[in-house]
């Protein structure tokens, strides 16, 4: 573990002065946060490893996409000329040359009075100028039109022979061109691009087999409390069950992480520090819930605030106190010999959701790399009964409804609502300077679905 010690960024904090009384402003301590927590190394990975990863340099196309003139259709290959005026009465009758399929090498040419059955991909063969829709020939069987083509192992005389074209063609039509989707040197993806499946299949398509990405981070999910009982475990009185490490393990994977929950821990600060260091191995970033705020068993605040190591200076966890509601009681700081960043959160339920939606998410995006690391923001009209009250002085955060320009508050302010959250897409910003809000006002919502 590292030496505890203060990191100041220099801005101007809710109270005056260092210590344990000094009130953060959510901002400072968000802040805080990204000023510490910076980007992961780049690598280079294959395709599929990955994916949900962000690149890390521009994409220059190296060849054109489609590479060659290839059909869109599967048709005959015909000069224009030769089909001009073509209709079912008067059918332009053609001699078959052979077939062009996808992945063919072997070159057909096309000259006058001659058509190449040709598949959907294959290459435009030389002398051809369009394509035709098999639909508007006979496929070769001299009984009219047809409505698809059938194997050449059931009907050889599709390939050979004569065809007939019962309407013309223009010019280029059904030749997907060269180029066409994107051409040598274009920029084919942007660095600061999240690698989803469309973006994996286009570098595969440019022949990339690796690509040079920042990781997804690693975060452990850790919960504290001798009261947490693991689901489908049987519930003594007095316990309840770890909903927390569930919760934010996939709000960290939900956020691009990949995520490791570790079973809740009991009020035993050795116990706590021991499992911490354990995890490290594992973790670009910690996160903790439960035991930071004033009470006698507050297990985390106890065995990270005044953890010593002189030989890892520049580390340590500081508890703090925030202006907002939930989540007043923070700690931010970072552990072991490689200072991995740690957050340790509250534990009530929705005190720890919020923080990790305001304060962990935007440090796991960093950590990727990605360019913008918040939720987005509207502004919407409240809709509510009557007029939300909310502490002077603090931020406040509540669950709300967004659909439309208008939020609805869901539950109470409670910060033991599970249910309440479990129905929200939205939190509610109430600035520190605001009292009340009357139905109707135009609020902040940050959006969470």
């Amino acid at each position: 573990m590292s030496s505890s010690a203060h990191r100041d960024t220099g801005h101007d904090h809710a109270a005056a002065g260092p210590g344990p009384d000094r009130l953060w402003s959510v901002q400072d301590h968000l802040d805080d946060v990204l000023a510490t927590v910076r980007p992961l190394d780049p690598i280079e990975l294959n395709l599929l490893d990955a994916q949900g990863c962000v690149l890390v340099d521009d994409i220059t196309v190296p060849l054109s996409l489609p590479p060659f003139d290839n059909s869109s259709m599967d048709g005959y290959a015909v000069r224009v000329t030769d089909v001009a005026g073509a209709s079912e009465e008067f059918p332009a009758v053609l001699e078959v040359v052979g077939d062009v399929a996808a992945g063919q090498t072997d070159p057909i040419a096309v000259g006058p009075g001659q058509a190449a059955r040709i598949m959907t991909g294959a290459p435009l063969p030389r002398g051809a100028e369009a394509v035709v829709p098999v639909e508007w020939t006979d496929g070769g069987s001299g009984e009219g039109p047809v409505a698809g083509m059938r194997a050449r192992s059931l009907a050889p005389e599709g390939a050979e022979g004569h065809v007939q074209v019962y309407r013309p063609a223009e010019e280029r039509a059904h030749v997907r061109a060269k180029g066409s989707d994107v051409r040598s040197g274009d920029r084919a993806l942007a660095a600061g691009t999240v690698l989803g499946p469309p973006q994996i299949g286009l570098l595969a398509a440019i022949g990339r087999g690796t690509v040079r990405v920042r990781p997804r981070p690693r975060v452990v999910v850790l919960s504290t409390g001798s009261e947490l009982v693991q689901p489908d475990e049987q519930l003594a009185p007095g316990q309840i069950y770890d909903s927390n490490s569930f919760a934010l393990t996939a709000a960290a994977r939900d956020a691009g992480a990949i995520a490791y929950r570790v079973g809740a821990v009991a009020d035993d600060a050795e116990t706590l520090r021991a499992t911490i260091e354990d995890q490290l191995v594992r973790a670009d970033l910690m996160v903790t819930t439960g035991g930071v705020s004033v009470g006698a068993y507050d297990v985390v605040k106890e065995a990270l605030a005044h953890v010593g190591d002189e030989d890892e200076p520049g580390g340590g966890v500081d508890f703090r106190k925030l202006a907002m509601q939930p989540g007043k009681p923070q700690g931010f700081g970072s552990v072991g010999p490689d200072h991995t960043p740690l957050l340790a959160l509250p534990g009530n339920p929705v005190s720890s959701y919020v923080s990790f939606e305001l304060f962990v998410r935007p440090a796991i995006r960093t950590l990727m790399g990605l360019p913008d690391v918040h939720r987005p923001t509207v502004t919407a009209s409240l809709a509510a009964d009557k007029a939300l009250t909310s502490p002077k002085g603090r931020r406040q955060f509540l669950r709300g409804s967004h659909a439309g320009g208008s939020v609805t508050p869901v539950g109470g302010s409670g910060s033991h609502l599970v249910a309440a959250l479990a129905q929200a897409n939205a939190l509610i910003v109430v600035p520190e300077d605001t009292e009340s809000v009357e139905p109707g006002t135009e609020v902040e919502v940050v959006l969470l679905g």
